[in-house]
């Protein structure tokens, strides 16, 4: 499975999908008590933080919803702040007739992710400070 693979600044492994392919197998890896994230419009990578809900501080969470959003077609289109779904995996579920990559989402909470903070993230990785090995 070829994922995104990032760290948070606490060390909390942060997972990204980068095909319709790779987010059905990130979303089938992650624990359910595990966060996922997607942007509130179509085209993003899942990204899974690979540690317990009750262990994530808002900060991590808002850390791994810049990496989701840097990596959205949103942000590729518009280079404007993007809104970023939270839940908790156990809230994902799939019908028959949903496309490959695609799911349902019972409850979800909204995080904005700031413009700057985006571009922010994108130097650090230019810089090669968040790509794991």
């Amino acid at each position: 499975m070829a994922l995104r693979k990032y760290k948070t600044s606490t060390g909390k492994i942060v997972l990204l999908g980068k095909s319709a392919e790779t987010n059905e197998e990130l979303i089938k890896q992650a624990a359910k008590n595990e966060i996922l994230l997607h942007t509130a419009k179509p085209g993003s990578p899942f990204t899974n933080i690979k540690d317990k809900e009750s262990n994530l501080t808002k900060q991590e969470i808002y850390e791994a919803a810049v990496m989701c959003a840097k990596h959205s077609q949103d942000w590729r289109d518009n280079k404007k702040d993007i809104s970023v779904s939270v839940f908790s995996a156990s809230d994902v579920y799939k019908t028959p007739d949903m496309d490959l990559g695609t799911f349902g989402v019972k409850k979800e909470k909204k995080v904005l992710v700031k413009k700057q903070d985006i571009l922010d993230f994108e130097k650090l990785c230019s810089e090669g400070t968040y790509v794991l090995p």
